[in-house]
């Protein structure tokens, strides 16, 4: 949907990244985003690549002339995503840099310099604790929330009015549960608008009803045809940490679950499971109907992982001659983990006795018993974070185009860096058709 919106304003993106946020407003404004800074060559490369229309700007935020680069020309929105490392709490314990941790007053200059209409700024929950650092280069409880207070302020001083609020990504479309931090800043006296979600849990009243859709999950973003090795077939063992993390995945959401979620794949069916990787402080599994969890850039806040359970029909006293040593391991490696178990089993020792009671390695699925006959394991790709994230199927991230029009190939790293700092098309979409479309009932200023 889009309404043709700002004809004769400029669409600015500040911390454009690799195009989430532009490929929101595209899509709301219904034109391309006139200018995206970034200072970062590769992720402006990839915005280059799918935005050939806008004009980029690979160079610190500060370092960008607000009355330059608009030539005079009357600023319709201006989109603000700084750093959040600051206040992240996925954060690690290594202090930031001052540069850093101020990076959205860049917001006032622009206010300031260019007088935008409306001003978005997007950014973690915590945002709103922006203050003070103490000696030791981290927040300081005392002063917690004082800057946030000041940039606000900031800005009802440049004649803006300032609102803010959380908003969930799912609830407007998006296969992520990402939660963020949006403000939205107008001084043209049109009243500030907040989209209504479009999309609701599946069992609520109001999606039973068809007042809302339900949400999409993260089901639909898994590419099938992607192998998941076998978890025993592995040169290298997987950590403790991670065969705890697929133990406790699989007693939740499949063993102990009286509805799992099977998916039919080439007449095989898997019940698979989602976890967090290189996330000690919070080591989630997740089930594969609902959205996704929020991707991090860095492995040090989390990358997603897909298990999958293969199941075949339990028959007693049939032996499977195909799956029957790895049935015994999966077996023993979910009984190690099981329940009260404290100190595990070792697979090189003969297997516990197993109660019929526990049925360990047994699935229900609409009333008939399945067995587990294999594990498979693997990390998600980047076009799966891409369209769990709400990218377009056809956006471009395997390469991008450098400043002398030259192709560069972005690495895995890059591609999975981008998607976790990205914004999902959607937010900036939602909010863009609730601040904007209602112009034309009340005239823009």
């Amino acid at each position: 949907m889009n309404l043709n919106l700002l004809p004769h304003e400029l669409i600015i993106d500040n911390f454009a990244g690799g195009g989430g946020t532009s490929t929101g407003l595209e899509w709301g404004f219904g034109r391309p985003v006139d200018i995206a800074i970034n200072h970062d060559p590769k992720a402006l490369a990839m915005h280059r690549a799918n935005h050939p229309d806008t004009e980029h700007h690979c160079e610190s935020v500060w370092d960008v002339n607000p009355l330059e680069v608009t030539k005079g020309a009357p600023v319709g929105l201006v989109w603000l995503s700084p750093d959040c490392k600051h206040f992240s709490k996925a954060k690690g314990g290594k202090p930031v840099e001052k540069k850093i941790r101020g990076l959205a007053w860049v917001g006032i200059r622009w206010a300031d310099l260019t007088r935008p209409r409306v001003i978005m700024l997007e950014n973690v929950e915590e945002f709103k604790t922006w203050g003070r650092s103490g000696e030791d280069g981290k927040p300081c409880p005392k002063h917690k929330g004082e800057t946030f207070k000041s940039f606000v302020n900031a800005l009802r001083h440049q004649g803006y009015e300032v609102q803010w609020r959380v908003l969930r990504a799912c609830d407007y479309g998006s296969p992520t549960s990402r939660r963020r931090f949006f403000l939205i800043a107008r001084r043209d006296r049109l009243p500030i608008q907040w989209p209504k979600p479009t999309h609701g849990d599946p069992n609520t009243l109001a999606v039973k009803s068809g007042k809302l859709k339900p949400w999409r999950t993260a089901a639909e973003c898994i590419d099938w045809t992607i192998p998941s090795p076998s978890i025993f077939d592995r040169k290298r063992p997987l950590v403790t940490a991670t065969c705890k993390r697929i133990a406790n995945g699989m007693v939740k959401h499949i063993l102990d679950n009286p509805s799992p979620f099977v998916m039919d794949i080439d007449s095989q069916q898997i019940a698979p499971v989602l976890t967090e990787c290189a996330n000690a402080s919070s080591p989630r599994c997740m089930p594969f109907n609902e959205p996704l969890r929020t991707i991090c850039a860095t492995t040090k806040g989390g990358h997603h992982a897909l298990i999958t359970a293969f199941l075949s029909e339990y028959q007693p006293g049939v032996k499977q001659e195909n799956s029957h040593f790895k049935t015994k391991q999966v077996n023993a490696f979910l009984t190690a983990f099981y329940g009260n178990e404290k100190d595990g089993q070792s697979l090189q020792t003969p297997l516990r006795t197993i109660a019929t009671k526990d049925r360990f390695g047994l699935v229900t699925v609409s009333n008939t018993e399945k067995q587990i006959v294999d594990i498979g394991f693997r990390m998600l790709k980047p076009v799966e974070l891409y369209k769990a994230q709400g990218f377009p199927s056809t956006y471009i991230f395997s390469y991008g185009i450098d400043e002398n029009g030259q192709t560069i190939k972005l690495t895995q790293n890059d591609q999975t860096r981008m998607c976790g700092n990205s914004v999902p098309p959607q937010m900036s979409e939602a909010l863009v058709l609730a601040n904007f479309s209602h112009e034309k009932i009340y005239g823009a200023a």
